[in-house]
């Protein structure tokens, strides 16, 4: 007989909804101890939580106020992350919680001290992370099979619409209700796996991302939010390794996420549906799986963890920071974006669509090139604006 892992899910709806399927599809809908949402009659899976008997809470706390979980899974708003998280460490609970980890590097620590207090383990669920292809990957980059890292740049072009930026009432905002962080945006939600996936395959150890020395960046926006739908960014790490990300919601051409990355003797590069691929120079080859097709492995690894089968759950929350001090100083260097001019935008109404002409072409040139729009001669092009980050903000 197949062991239980006592479940406590908060959020059901939006992103939630992956997680109720997949335990739907593995028939652990009955391991569920109890649901978080003060409107669970939006997820679409809401008459399976009733026909299971699932209770559902309004609250974290009301929910540890009855009952217990081995393992609680956060997939609500950025801006509840951290309190949710280190609510459910203090009752007892292991954490798989929803990238990003947080929406502060002061919300981090707190994390990451209660779980050292609590000893319980504290995952964020950067869904490639925990994916076998990437863990075979940087694994062979940690045992030198390609030589030293070199530079790196992904991409990623989805179109987003006005209905996208109007499903919830954090979404596209930088603070929430009293002042919390939330900085959602293009490259803090849809598209931050990507971005985290380039530091974190040259971190040293299996839960550490490369950490960034200095930071050049440009963000923009085509719509009404207040973060950004556009953004070109290149960090430079300590090792000098430089990693260029390229994303944008305000286009009217998709292009799945796709990276390569040079190394001395191999170059290694993915495109959306296909395998990851190395190519060293002598004309050698290897595959690796495509990690989008292990894009829930995340959940099965934290319950191997929990039931014991595991201690290795690949990407707990040092893994997170260099994506979370990224974010952070975006915010820091632009208080507002770079606004795209009226004169540069389009709007398809029949889809709700506003992009801007020529953006996306611009965009796969610098991938390609790893420039940022400044350096070409893109004519809506901004200022690049740089910093660096301090070491002592790496728990590692």
């Amino acid at each position: 007989m197949e062991q239980s892992c006592r479940i406590v899910l908060a959020g059901t709806a939006g992103y939630g909804e992956l997680y109720l399927q997949t335990l739907k599809e593995q028939n652990r809908l009955s391991w569920l101890e109890g649901v978080i949402d003060i409107f669970p009659e939006k997820s679409s899976f809401y008459q399976d939580i009733q026909a299971a008997g699932v209770p559902v809470y309004e609250s974290m706390e009301a929910f540890y106020a009855e009952r217990e979980a081995e393992l609680a899974v956060i997939a609500t708003p950025i801006h509840l992350h951290a309190g949710q998280a280190v609510t459910a460490m203090k009752a007892g609970s292991n954490v798989l919680c929803e990238k990003p980890a947080s929406a502060s590097w002061e919300e981090a620590e707190e994390m990451r001290r209660v779980r050292d207090e609590t000893r319980k383990f504290l995952a964020i669920g950067f869904n490639w992370s925990f994916s076998n292809a990437v863990l075979e990957f940087k694994e062979d980059i940690q045992a030198g099979r390609f030589g030293r890292p070199l530079h790196g740049s992904a991409l990623v072009l989805w179109p987003r619409n006005d209905a996208y930026y109007a499903r919830s009432s954090w979404a596209g905002k930088k603070l929430g209700a009293g002042g919390a962080p939330i900085f959602d945006s293009v490259a803090n939600n849809a598209t931050a796996h990507f971005m985290h996936n380039l530091f974190y395959v040259l971190g040293d150890t299996k839960n550490e991302s490369a950490k960034i020395d200095t930071l050049e960046m440009e963000v923009y926006r085509a719509n009404p939010i207040e973060t950004f739908d556009t953004c070109a960014l290149r960090a430079i790490t300590d090792r000098g390794v430089d990693l260029a990300f390229f994303a944008s919601h305000a286009v009217e051409k998709e292009v799945n996420p796709s990276f390569y990355m040079e190394f001395e003797e191999a170059v290694i590069s993915y495109e959306w549906g296909k395998p990851m691929k190395a190519v060293w120079h002598n004309g050698t080859e290897k595959s690796y799986n495509d990690p989008e097709s292990e894009h829930m492995h995340k959940l099965n690894v934290c319950i191997d963890a929990v039931l014991g089968h595991s201690q290795d759950i690949r990407c707990g929350i040092e893994a997170s920071y260099s994506h979370l001090l990224t974010i952070e100083s975006v915010h820091q260097m632009f208080p507002e974006s770079y606004v795209f001019g009226e004169e540069e935008k389009q709007v398809d109404a029949s889809l709700g669509l506003t992009y801007i002409p020529g953006l996306a072409e611009v965009l796969e040139t610098c991938y390609a090139e790893r420039k940022l729009p400044g350096e070409t001669t893109a004519s809506w092009a901004r200022e690049t604006k740089r910093t660096s980050i301090d070491d002592s903000r790496y728990p590692y």
